[in-house]
Formats: C-alpha cells, sequence, structure tokens
C-alpha cells in the first residue's frame, strides 16, 4: 500500500506521510508522558524555567570547550535557532576567564545564494554573522580561539567534514524545526527512487555537509522566525552539517524551548525516537540510531495537544 501524499507539499516526504496511527499515538502523549520517554541512547529532561534552559544550553559549551586541549581539542557543533544560549555562553567565558584558545566551534549551517554560494556575512539573515555577533565577538580576546578554529560550512565542504575527523565535536547542539530537522536536514523530495518511498534511514544517513533542497515548510518557517514573514528573502538552499558528521559528535543534544516546533512535533520525534522508529521523513527521528541523544524541554515549551480555537 502506498503511503499519504504530503497535505503541505505534494512533492516532498514529511510527518503528513506517515501512518494515521502513529500520529494519533504521539497526539495523545502528555507532558508527563513525554517526560518518561527516556530509554537507554535516550535521555529526556524537562526543565522548569526559561533562565535555567538557556544557561544550561550555554553550560554545554562550556564544557565542550574546557576539555580541549593543544595536543587533543574538542568543541561543539551549535546551531542558529535556538539563540538565546549565544550571550551567555560569552558572558561566562569572560566572568570566570576561561581560556577557549585551543577550544573549536563549528557552525551547522548557512543559506546559499541563487547561484549556490554561501551568503556573505553582510546578508541580513546569515547565519555565521549571528554567531560572531552575538557570542565570539564579545568574547575578550585573550581568552577567545583564534578564527582558524571556527569552523562554518561556506567555503570547502570537504575540508569542513574531514574537520569532523581531527577535532573531537563532543557535543551537536541544536532545535528542532517544524518539518522535523537538525541543521537543514530537510525530508528528501518525492521523486526518482523515492516516489513510493522516501530514502531508507540507511541511505539518509549516508549524507554528508551539502548544499541542499528546503522544504517548503522551512522556507515558510524562517520567513517566520527570521524574516518578519519574508518569505521572498528567505534561500530555498542551504549549506548544512550532515548525518555523517553527526554520528561522528559524540553526544546530539537537541533544546526544545516552544518556539521552533509545535507540541505535536516535540511529541512525534520524541516518540519515534524512542521506540527506534526511524523514518526519513522525519528526519529527526534517524537519531533513533544514535548512541547518545538528550532531549531537553522546557517545560512551559511542552504545552497540551488539543484542538482549540483561537
Amino acid at each position: 500500500m502506498s503511503r499519504p501524499i504530503s497535505k503541505v507539499a505534494p512533492g516532498w516526504w514529511d510527518y503528513t506521510t506517515l501512518d494515521e496511527s502513529l500520529l494519533a499515538d504521539a497526539a495523545k502523549l502528555t507532558a508527563e508522558d513525554v517526560a518518561q520517554l527516556s530509554r537507554p541512547g535516550f535521555s529526556v529532561r524537562v526543565i522548569d524555567t526559561a533562565e535555567e534552559f538557556y544557561l544550561a544550553e550555554a553550560l554545554e559549551y562550556i564544557n565542550a570547550w574546557r576539555r580541549s586541549t593543544a595536543d587533543r581539542p574538542t568543541g561543539i557543533c551549535g546551531p542558529i535557532g535556538p539563540t538565546e544560549q549565544l550571550p551567555l555562553v560569552a558572558r561566562l567565558v569572560n566572568e570566570l576567564e576561561i581560556d577557549i584558545r585551543d577550544a573549536h566551534f563549528w557552525g551547522m549551517d548557512e543559506w546559499v545564494d541563487e547561484i549556490g554560494k554561501p551568503v556573505p556575512a553582510e546578508h541580513p539573515l546569515s547565519f555565521a554573522k549571528a554567531d560572531m555577533q552575538m557570542c565570539f565577538d564579545k568574547i575578550h580576546p585573550r581568552l577567545c580561539m583564534p578564527k582558524s578554529h571556527l569552523h562554518f560550512p561556506t567555503g570547502d565542504l570537504d575540508a569542513y567534514s574531514k574537520s569532523f575527523d581531527q577535532i573531537d565535536c563532543l557535543v551537536m547542539q541544536g532545535g528542532q524545526g517544524e518539518v522535523k530537522h537538525w541543521a537543514f536536514n530537510d525530508p528528501p523530495k518525492r521523486e526518482g527512487d523515492f516516489v513510493d518511498a522516501p530514502p531508507s534511514a540507511a541511505e539518509y544517513r549516508e549524507l554528508a555537509a551539502r548544499v541542499t533542497d528546503l522544504h517548503p515548510m522551512t522556507i515558510i518557517q524562517n520567513a517566520r522566525t527570521s524574516g518578519g514573514g519574508q518569505v521572498a528573502l528567505v534561500p530555498t538552499q542551504a549549506a548544512t552539517v550532515g548525518p555523517v558528521e553527526t554520528w561522528k559528535s559524540k553526544r546530539v543534544s537537541i533544546w526544545h524551548g516552544g518556539q521552533h516546533d509545535n507540541p505535536f512535533g516535540i511529541r512525534l520525534t520524541s516518540l519515534m525516537i524512542s521506540k527506534g522508529i526511524a523514518d526519513s521523513s522525519v528526519p529527526m527521528s534517524l537519531l533513533a540510531d544514535h548512541g547518545d541523544v538528550q532531549f531537553t524541554f522546557l517545560r512551559s515549551g511542552i504545552g497540551v495537544c488539543e484542538t482549540e480555537m483561537h
């Protein structure tokens, strides 16, 4: 039996093509149910206040960087979304005078323009610019890592990918978009060999850092969250860290503050990872096969999954 056509983008795969019973099971989960979905290799924790939530997220940077030495460098791969942790990272480094000169950082992704080139730092939506302005430019120069230790997917993507072999990425940190991605690992198009079924989990996991087309849901979401709704401003492609680099990271840490995906979405991916259901129409679910994944929820962001009119 063929799978349903997407309700939001017929030429693409996404979570609306899943079996209805799985979608219904996710919708039934209470906040208490979500908190109980931990299993070996997948931990779920809930934090009560926004202050604690973003401080804990910032501390992942600090803890990864403090383990770095000149002969065994370590680092963290971080997102733009959420971003609230970034100024806190800089303040912690400066106030506690933490020397991070041996440490490394990877940006997860960057927009790509209409000719396939990463956008410059002057672009209003540039992720590299946001990382610099919100974090690294705020760190005292005598404490901060050199620019050569900052790895953005803006040039040689093969070199970017190989850096994950040269430096230990202790944490790949991220959020979850409405299309259930981390970074820009969006669901694939429904074409070619994948008209009747999306790629297998194993096939999707072969994807390394690359330039990729963006699902329409991702374009609309980024217009809403970063561009004041200006869909025309948002590129249709991006460079992104891939599953290959993700599986080289010791831990994948996903932060659910409630702004970037909805109550249903965070329930769906939590359930799929907890139950070991990996389906590339829900890219986040592929983390079911990673050995150390942690979901952190802001309690108020878990919300309820009920029908109500506003």
